[in-house]
């Protein structure tokens, strides 16, 4: 029986996990447990830099009651911690960073080999920036298939490179706690401040039109074949990622839904 996506419960917030196995990786273990919904969803996002993952991955944890796993999450840990506390995939993975580098494969999936705990915990997950490959994809699945598991759906969201530009252009993080924010659709409450923590926000180096494009065509490029690896697989749904967030995450719960028709 296929899970009845648009039905399920929204999570508790006192059941909201601390995802510090996906985070730190190696043998930490998160202390406070997911919920466990009925049918636990396995879904992953794919789109452009900029076109809303990251808000679309915690609506949609929030609602399926899954685990929010962000490969950014953990290349920003990483920055922050000591070398002793560092796993050896986030060493290797920072070194290719710091020279601007695009991490490899190799690497990559060693980072979420080190953390196929969290692929296997019962809640679910909604995996947000991998795999961004054929090869990464090939790994997920084969990760999955060892434990009996199998993806319910890759999420491909578009949206057209002037907006995508727009929004990034908005852009402000806070450098203490990661939290984004964006100067007309999330602005903080108090002006360059974060509302969390109350650090200064500061832009992104890459949020500037030009090398926004430049990522908008690379991912472009590298997309095709992932894109036709899951459309084959006969999971792969397409939404529209313009307007509000509440929006796009209705036209996410309506795709899910008609997938399982």
């Amino acid at each position: 029986m296929t899970p009845n996506f648009g039905a399920a419960p929204m999570a508790s917030k006192s059941a909201k996990p601390n995802r510090a196995a996906w985070i730190k990786g190696g043998e930490v273990h998160c202390d406070i447990a997911p919920s466990l919904p009925a049918r636990p969803r396995r879904i992953v996002l794919l789109g452009a830099p900029g076109v809303g993952k990251r808000t679309q991955s915690e609506l949609l944890a929030s609602r399926l009651g899954t685990c929010h796993l962000a490969t950014s999450e953990v290349f920003h840990d990483a920055r922050k911690c000591s070398e002793c506390e560092r796993t050896p995939a986030m060493i290797f993975a920072l070194e290719h960073l710091r020279t601007g580098e695009l991490v490899p494969d190799e690497i990559i999936l060693n980072l979420i080999v080190e953390r196929s705990r969290c692929l296997r915990c019962k809640g679910g997950f909604v995996l947000d920036g991998f795999p961004r490959t054929v090869p990464q994809a090939e790994a997920l699945d084969k990760l999955l298939v060892g434990e009996d598991l199998r993806l319910d759906a890759a999420v491909n969201y578009e949206l057209p490179a002037d907006v995508v530009i727009t929004r990034l252009h908005g852009r402000r993080v806070c450098p203490a706690c990661n939290t984004l924010f964006h100067l007309g659709v999330h602005p903080p409450k108090k002006k360059s401040v974060c509302d969390h923590c109350g650090t200064r926000l500061m832009p992104r180096e890459d949020d500037q039109p030009e090398s926004i494009r430049e990522r908008i065509k690379k991912y472009q490029e590298g997309a095709a074949p992932l894109l036709r690896f899951y459309r084959q697989k006969e999971i792969l749904l397409s939404v529209k990622a313009e307007g509000t967030p509440e929006e796009v995450f209705e036209r996410t719960l309506a795709a899910l839904q008609k997938l399982q028709t």
